[in-house]
């Protein structure tokens, strides 16, 4: 069974977690207004849960956890609740980058670099600098992301070793476009959660996602916590992986 999708006793988990679990953090506007709360509020609650989320994963052993933070269609959002993501990505670098390094969590950023505040952009490539080494596990960011521009992106980037010579159509395969995509060195997710009680995938991950289990959630991204992760990771424990085969692939 290739790394590609297995899930294993990686040696601080246990096993049976999947390697990779995606998170669609959906529903901190809506956790405010139920409450009579501006969604600003909402969204600092989104934070706390991303902190309970990484130590929770941490405990877990899963190596790899990519949230999607900002996707490039929130531009379309009011500027001032714009400003206020933005503002919340950097005091979350700010004060959390020092525990997630001393805790041994690599981060890495996929997505877009175009439009984002050079501030903040300075802030993450320092993040990621810091902990290129870390092995505990790597927090994946998906920030200004959009799959389908990912996927245009990669052709553009094959169609232009084309045009150079260095690459025919012939050779342009499955494998070639997955190393030209952001996540060329990330093992595509086992499971994706989305919380809030929405079934789509909203434009992330669709390459990546192909073979993923998928659980959408009830719960609001502010009130998720340790329990609805375990939760969440015992029904894809309960699931049979077959790839498109007859018999199911081990996932221990």
């Amino acid at each position: 069974m290739s790394d590609r999708s297995k899930t294993v006793d990686n040696g601080h988990g246990r096993a049976g977690v999947p390697r990779h679990v995606a998170i669609i953090m959906d529903g901190n506007g809506r956790w405010a207004r139920e409450r009579g709360l501006p969604r600003t509020l909402g969204h600092r609650q989104g934070v706390e849960a991303v902190r309970r989320t990484v130590r929770a994963a941490i405990d877990l052993g899963i190596d790899y956890l990519t949230i999607f933070s900002f996707s490039s269609e929130n531009w379309k959002r009011p500027l001032e609740e714009i400003d206020d993501l933005m503002g919340l990505m950097k005091r979350f670098i700010r004060r959390d980058l020092a525990d997630l390094h001393k805790a041994g969590v690599r981060i890495q950023m996929i997505g877009e670099r175009q439009q984002v505040d050079s501030e903040l952009m300075t802030l993450i490539d320092e993040a990621v600098d810091v902990t290129a080494n870390n092995t505990v596990m790597t927090l994946v960011i998906a920030f200004n992301y959009g799959s389908r521009g990912e996927i245009a992106k990669a052709a553009r980037k094959l169609a232009e070793c084309v045009q150079a010579g260095s690459l025919s159509p012939a050779e342009i395969t499955t494998e070639r476009i997955a190393a030209a995509l952001d996540t060329a060195d990330i093992p595509d997710p086992d499971l994706l959660i989305r919380t809030s009680g929405e079934m789509r995938l909203s434009n992330f991950l669709l390459w990546q996602t192909a073979y993923t289990e998928f659980i959408f959630l009830e719960t609001y991204w502010p009130d998720f916590d340790k329990a609805v992760l375990e939760s969440a990771i015992s029904d894809f424990r309960s699931r049979e992986r077959r790839f498109g085969g007859l018999t199911k692939r081990s996932t221990a």
